[in-house]
């Protein structure tokens, strides 16, 4: 029998943490002159390196362009290991995809994958088939306050936390408080944690649009009022650490705890596909594996996702790893003496050349593209209105020419815009 709900379902206010049709409406011209411009939604198809050819058709009949918008950020995305994985994992197999609940059934190479994950990383793994669904599955448990001993937490998010974290925010308000501080604002999370009992703090630990959290003032912060902490380290994986352990996980030298967990990508830096939860122990993993609605109601990773990690599991225990991670930096240092960003001299490979007018920096990656150069113009809702920019993700596969030709040609077009090139420091 159907259930009444006149008197139980009671109405609260929209808009509190969603504007869509806002950020539709406010958005849609800018995405409009993207997609004209051909600088969004295009095809291509991998040749060498970091090289694609743009479009469709017969390969030797497209312009081949140096692409600085993937972020595999280590050069792995098309690395023999990994694409030979995926083939393995298939073969062993015969099949692409189970279709069932991982409470159910799962693949004996996602054990395996997860299993090897855990030991690399010294933590508890669950791998998923994007960071996004990791994401979805663990805030409404970390709402629930079963992570923090049955005491609801106050959700504090960063201000620049991903999309993919903020997202939720309107599934974590329906169980607690949900507060929104500004960017890195040590301050302002500092007198939350003296004035509410339990306090969850959500953030990303390298940010996509440029900079890091700052990782040990966090942990500080934990030591002193048991702040938890929640950390998307998507675009940090894989880039520090003996292990690739990424920026975030190699900064807790003692483990994670049961108050610190970080979600990351396996297709970035990793270079594989899916995302991963690191938790610190067994009791979140079971917990996790029961109630993370991703892992108990939807499909685990296809296998040619599982054998790519794997492949690159093993490059990630190699010699390999240090060499491509050394490469990255000279990369990043290379880029930095040539073009003034905000982001100069942090050793992470994101950096943002900023512009201003989103109409300008539509105009400035066209040409860009029209000289070889494919990166990503950003606008809102990915950063604030007036706030425009073009992304440059660098790789550790990048040639040295390609980069200093694409810093070239930055320079030139900020000049014809401003007048004044964003040089960085004289070269030795």
């Amino acid at each position: 029998m159907p259930q009444d709900n006149s008197l139980t379902d009671v109405r609260r206010p929209t808009g509190h943490f969603r504007n869509t049709a806002y950020v539709i409406s406010t958005s849609r011209p800018h995405f409009d002159a993207g997609h004209a411009a051909g600088l969004m939604g295009i095809q291509g198809r991998s040749t060498t390196g970091r090289a694609f050819a743009l479009g469709t058709g017969p390969l030797d009949s497209r312009p081949h362009v140096i692409d600085f918008v993937r972020c595999s950020y280590l050069g792995l995305d098309n690395h023999p290991t990994i694409v030979g994985g995926a083939i393995d994992a298939i073969e062993a197999h015969r099949s692409l995809h189970w279709s069932c609940a991982r409470t159910r059934l799962n693949f004996d190479l996602l054990a395996e994958l997860e299993t090897t994950l855990s030991e690399m990383f010294c933590a508890h793994v669950l791998a998923f088939s994007s960071v996004m669904l990791a994401n979805l599955g663990a805030m409404p448990i970390l709402a629930s306050g079963q992570l923090t001993g049955g005491r609801k937490p106050v959700v504090v998010f960063d201000r620049m936390a991903h999309i993919s974290l903020a997202y939720h925010k309107p599934v974590i308000s329906d169980e607690t408080q949900v507060e929104t501080i500004a960017h890195n604002d040590l301050d302002a999370l500092e007198r939350l944690c003296r004035q509410e009992p339990v306090v969850a703090y959500v953030c990303d630990g390298v940010y996509s649009m440029g900079g890091h959290s700052p990782i040990e003032e966090l942990r500080q912060l934990q030591e002193r009022y048991g702040l938890f902490l929640y950390i998307d380290d998507a675009h940090g994986i894989s880039l520090f650490g003996r292990q690739g352990e990424g920026f975030a996980r190699s900064q807790f030298p003692q483990g994670l705890g049961d108050r610190t967990i970080i979600a990351a990508s396996l297709g970035k830096g990793f270079g594989a596909s899916g995302g991963m939860l690191m938790l610190g122990t067994a009791d979140q993993n079971g917990l996790f594996r029961r109630y993370s609605i991703p892992h108990a109601f939807s499909a685990a990773p296809n296998l040619a996702a599982v054998g790519a990690a794997l492949g690159s599991c093993k490059i990630h225990g190699s010699a390999e790893l240090g060499q491509r991670q050394r490469r990255l930096a000279q990369r990043v240092d290379l880029f930095d003496r040539r073009v003034a960003t905000a982001e100069q001299g942090n050793s992470l490979p994101i950096r943002m050349i900023a512009i201003g007018s989103e109409t300008q920096a539509v105009a400035i990656a066209r040409e860009l593209l029209d000289l070889g150069f494919y990166t990503s113009v950003t606008f809102f809702p990915t950063v604030p209105q007036g706030k425009a920019g073009i992304r440059v993700c660098i790789t550790a596969d990048h040639e040295v020419r390609d980069i200093e030709r694409l810093c070239d040609c930055i320079l030139e077009k900020i000049a014809d815009t401003t007048g004044k090139p964003q040089r960085g420091p004289a070269l030795s």
